[in-house]
């Protein structure tokens, strides 16, 4: 099959699809979690919304630029289009290098594991050990174990890919329907929250230390998390009908819904917990509600989050696809990973192919350590990404631009020197995760080398962009 006559991706993706992208993929289990490592870092409920609502500025402001970025350049692979058509192919790579080998495959790991956590509070026994490697190659140089529980979180990794390998279509909805249902679950946590338990008993006066920030930005590293997801719907922007109306639309329209769901969650947790039960209680939404339904409060907590994992691992698989698929349609990866079935139009190779690898990183039990690492590194592509905005405005002023950043340039601008300033705060707190990222990154140039040599002895020596195929 020529080139010109290879099958390529539909755009089946309506704009509620492409919303609930954004939505599910970033509400996962952190909103379930991360309260109680925030407030412990800063000390005081103000303090903790300070930072809520600091951070989902900050990814609001990501939100804008990337809209604009979306609507100019509605390609598959997110970042990886944006990166290329900014800064060259060679940021595009390792772009798509990275989310392929640690940090979408890290965050699929993630997810699917912490499915099994929960489903483990009614079913113990996922949790025992049936098989130990006795070598010191597991995390932190103990022994390897292998427990039940992973082999779940490969199977619902295994069957996610399945969907989503028969359709964008049908991933579409299921994402949809997922998401509106964890929507609904946590709305009634909210609602039990502050219209049904009772509020905590007054706290004495606080005495928690002065802010530093060190802690600020400690407690912001988990508010990220917890917001980290939102980029997804710019990975599937080919598949995306009316792309210069809809991704902005769903970029903005979801972020603003998942800020307004974190802080009203925050607020119906502080009203029945003191900041001190927030600090001693790992699953902080699981506490409020047995506070106010006991036993099976907390147990419809549990549920409401592996429905919430189960759709944020569904958008994950969907739109992290897309950025190998993008590399190799391009040139820049193993040839098989930019095929498009001619039945389902979906990359189904590279689905087939993200998902193995995370799956073989559930295995190893490794994936968090190598996901600490990259955080470095991706805050730098995605500050890369985001001032791509004001790169293109100088370097193609000819783009179509439907949709223009709100508030530009103070606004990508704003993220780039937050973005600056974290990932300074993170060399210096944690020098050798950050040093490790950014290894990790750089292993990718000699395959880029090998990749690019290859594209240009495919196309008799041209450096022109464009599909292509080379025998990789």
């Amino acid at each position: 099959m020529t080139p010109t006559a290879r099958v390529e991706l539909k755009r089946d993706l309506g704009p509620w699809a492409a919303a609930t992208i954004v939505v599910g993929t970033v509400i996962g289990s952190g909103i379930f979690l991360v309260p109680h490592d925030m407030i412990l870092r800063v000390g005081t409920p103000g303090r903790l919304f300070v930072v809520w609502i600091f951070g989902g500025l900050l990814t609001l402001a990501g939100a804008l630029s990337y809209a604009e970025l979306a609507a100019a350049v509605p390609e598959a692979g997110g970042e990886y289009a944006y990166l290329r058509e900014a800064y060259g192919p060679v940021w595009g790579f390792l772009y798509s290098w990275t989310q392929m080998w640690v940090a979408k495959s890290g965050s699929i790991a993630t997810l699917a594991t912490g499915f099994f956590y929960y489903l483990a509070n009614f079913f113990p026994a996922l949790d025992g050990v049936f098989f130990r490697v006795p070598l010191p190659v597991g995390p932190h140089g103990a022994p390897l174990e292998f427990r039940w529980g992973q082999l779940l979180a490969i199977a619902l990794i295994g069957m996610l890919a399945w969907l989503n390998y028969f359709g964008v279509k049908l991933g579409g909805e299921v994402q949809v329907a997922v998401t509106a249902t964890k929507v609904v679950l946590i709305a009634a946590v909210i609602v039990a929250g502050l219209g049904f338990g009772s509020p905590h008993a007054a706290a004495p006066a606080s005495s928690a230390a002065p802010l530093t920030a060190a802690g600020f930005f400690a407690a912001l590293v988990a508010a990220l998390w917890a917001y980290d997801g939102w980029n997804n719907v710019a990975m599937v922007a080919s598949e995306v009908r009316d792309p210069q109306r809809n991704l902005p639309r769903s970029l903005i329209g979801g972020t603003l819904a998942v800020i307004v769901i974190y802080l009203l969650a925050n607020v119906a947790y502080f009203r029945v917990l003191s900041p001190l039960e927030v600090g001693t209680s790992p699953r902080v939404a699981g506490e409020m509600m047995r506070r106010i339904l006991g036993a099976p409060g907390a147990g419809g907590v549990s549920i409401a989050a592996m429905i919430s994992i189960f759709a944020a691992l569904n958008g994950s698989i969907l739109g992290g696809s897309r950025v190998p698929y993008a590399a190799a349609r391009q040139g820049y990866f193993f040839r098989a990973l930019g095929s498009v079935g001619e039945k389902h139009h979906t990359p189904g190779i590279s689905i087939l192919a993200l998902c193995a690898w995370s799956a073989l990183l559930v295995l190893t039990g490794t994936y968090r350590q190598l996901f600490t690492y990259v955080i470095f590194a991706s805050w730098i592509l995605y500050g890369m990404a985001t001032a791509a905005v004001i790169v293109l405005r100088r370097k193609r002023p000819d783009l179509e631009r439907p949709y223009r950043t709100l508030g530009y340039p103070i606004v990508p601008v704003l993220f780039v020197l937050v973005s600056g300033i974290f990932i300074g705060s993170t060399l210096w707190d944690s020098p050798r995760e950050s040093i490790m990222g950014i290894i990790l990154i750089l292993l990718g140039l000699p395959f880029y080398a090998y990749w690019s040599r290859r594209r240009k002895a495919f196309r008799g020596g041209s450096t022109s962009g464009g599909d292509m195929e080379p025998q990789v």
